[in-house]
């Protein structure tokens, strides 16, 4: 099946490095190839593409229009995926990416734009409603722990079903009724596994979609 990709990126070096390396995938096909993101707008509003691909930062302002991109997509166009292409590993902008879910959602760090699996595998896992986070995002989340056994070894079965629910973007109403239980035993489960991750001190927001980013990495890794 194949797959239309919206691509938007100011840095002509990278936009010619992103399309040669798409060019050799058969089931990847490039509908539009833009520089900012009013154009990179007015393409995914004509193409209607599978997957948007696009820089986090470019004009008009340079700060996080990738973001901007991906949050109008989210509302007109819930089924289109986005991948986030950035140069920065700090995790402010995975987690701003992934505040309304992660679904059909991915972060990747510039220096694998010459990776074709990589890019071109966050494209098709995007476009079946998948997602990816890389993995060095994660590991300046957590820097300081200790390697040798991850913390989601210590969550329970029903805890990693509530986190998976999570990572699908699912509110705790939905979790509840995915798992058979009350909104109540999922706040519990949800309580135990920002416990159980160290999270217990950050805002809510924060914390719930940093949960989804270690869930998302360690099944990555």
């Amino acid at each position: 099946m194949l797959i239309r990709v919206v691509f938007g990126e100011d840095s002509y070096l990278v936009r010619q490095g992103v399309v040669r390396v798409l060019e050799l995938e058969p089931d990847i096909e490039l509908a539009a190839v833009c520089v900012d993101m009013p154009s990179l707008n007015q393409a995914i509003d004509a193409e209607k593409p599978d997957v948007v691909l696009t820089d986090i930062r470019m004009p008009p302002t340079n700060l996080d229009e990738g973001i901007q991109v991906a949050d109008r997509v989210r509302q007109i166009s819930p089924g289109t995926g986005v991948v986030v292409l950035s140069q920065f590993a700090a995790p402010e902008y995975a987690l701003a990416l992934l505040e309304q879910g992660a679904e059909g959602r991915a972060y990747l760090l510039k220096d694998r734009i010459g990776d074709a699996v990589g890019l071109a595998g966050a494209i098709r896992e995007v476009a079946r409603g998948g997602s990816v986070i890389d993995p060095r995002v994660v590991e300046t989340l957590v820097t300081g722990r200790t390697r040798t056994a991850s913390p989601l070894d210590e969550l329970t079965p029903r805890e990693l079903e509530a986190l998976e629910g999570m990572a699908q973007g699912k509110n705790n109403a939905a979790i509840a009724d995915s798992l058979v239980i009350t909104e109540r035993s999922v706040e519990k489960l949800i309580h135990s596994i920002f416990q159980k991750l160290g999270l217990s001190w950050q805002p809510d927001v924060n914390r719930r979609v940093k949960a989804v980013l270690l869930y998302l990495a360690e099944r990555e890794s």
